[in-house]
């Protein structure tokens, strides 16, 4: 016998297709959420530099390690695609590629964007 009820989705995200908007737009929600966690490293860097000429001279050899590098540029990677994922976000609220086909090329062209811009940062980052 066949039942007409309706089927329950399943999300795990391990048999559960995502859309590649929706994976961009989760993806946008989590570099906000990371970049707001990175500002109390990024203020209490700040502090230490501006504190005396001692303190300054501590916080530029901290950022001149290798490891820390390597996090600033994950954070500009980050902020760099919060920043383009946004304007593709404002771009929506004008009705510029409000449908599945313009949203999914707004998310391939702000990731290879960000990953461009990313690129140039990390050359003069080092």
């Amino acid at each position: 016998m066949k039942s007409s009820r309706p089927v329950s989705l399943t999300l795990n995200p391990f048999k559960f297709s995502w859309p590649f908007t929706a994976l961009a737009s989760i993806t946008h929600r989590l570099t906000g959420v990371a970049l707001f966690g990175v500002l109390l490293g990024a203020l209490y860097i700040m502090q230490l530099a501006l504190s005396s000429p001692a303190g300054f001279a501590e916080a530029k050899s901290l950022l001149a390690e290798t490891w820390i590098k390597v996090l600033v540029l994950v954070v500009l990677a980050s902020l760099v695609y919060h920043i383009f994922a946004g304007l593709k976000h404002l771009l929506l609220d004008f009705h510029v590629g409000d449908t599945y086909e313009g949203a999914k090329l707004g998310a391939q062209i702000s990731i290879v964007l960000s990953i461009l811009v990313t690129a140039a940062l990390g050359v003069w980052l080092w």
